[in-house]
């Protein structure tokens, strides 16, 4: 059985409108405004401090030492791994990457995607539920990463290109990993559970597609209120 094949599969015209969609778009023409890049960094760095900390909870599933080790190498990149690729943006902007996350929040559509993630860290006792919800994020940006440079769709003057190839390349182990635990775990579950599995990765591409969006937006929360003023 090829499980991972299916859900890439299911996946390709979720990651295909991600790639078309403004954001990635802007980034491929280096003309994105300042603005939503900022955006983007706030939303993301507190997003990767929570992916490192589901990383963390999901220890507690496993046996292995293995796996133990793979997910806390993957805590250190997700807590500091991806920097790099935040850099190459805050060097765009031109400001000093700490000073603009420093005001980061949880905008909607950021806060509707990890509590995704959240909700099948704690409502299933198997990790590979909460490994569905989570393995799009890497998969997505390792896809996007991997077609830019294929089709030279970013030039070399352009200043985002080091963030597709970081992406192009740094996402491989991890995925290849993953796609491992899946088609394994896959293979221990009845059509049922393989629907939820497939689910869980689907909404999280979606999700993936919606966070850029939010960013290239500048989406803000709306309680048409005091705390908005």
């Amino acid at each position: 059985m090829d499980f991972v094949n299916t859900l890439k599969k299911e996946a390709a015209p979720i990651i295909d409108a991600i790639y078309h969609d403004n954001f990635i778009q802007s980034l491929l023409k280096g003309d994105v405004s300042k603005a939503a890049i900022k955006h983007y960094l706030r939303a993301d760095s507190r997003y990767l401090n929570e992916f490192a900390k589901i990383y963390a909870l999901l220890i507690l599933k496993i046996d292995s030492k293995e796996e133990i080790q793979f997910l806390t190498e993957q805590i250190q990149f997700a807590s500091s791994g991806e920097v790099e690729a935040h850099h190459t943006l805050a060097q765009y902007v031109g400001e000093d990457y700490n000073q603009i996350i420093k005001d980061g929040e949880w905008y909607p559509t950021a806060d509707h995607y990890i509590k995704h993630m959240y909700y099948n860290a704690f409502a299933y006792d198997h990790i590979a539920y909460t490994l569905a919800a989570m393995a799009p994020c890497p998969y997505v940006y390792q896809q996007i990463g991997k077609r830019a440079i294929k089709e030279n769709a970013v030039s070399e003057d352009n200043p985002l290109k080091p963030w597709f190839e970081f992406y192009a390349t740094e996402m491989d182990t991890l995925m290849d990993y993953i796609d491992q635990w899946f088609n394994q775990y896959a293979e221990q579950f009845d059509t049922k559970h393989q629907d939820i599995l497939k689910r869980n990765f689907l909404q999280s591409t979606v999700h993936e597609r919606n966070f850029f969006n939010m960013a290239y937006n500048q989406e803000k929360w709306d309680f048409g209120g005091e705390l908005n003023e």
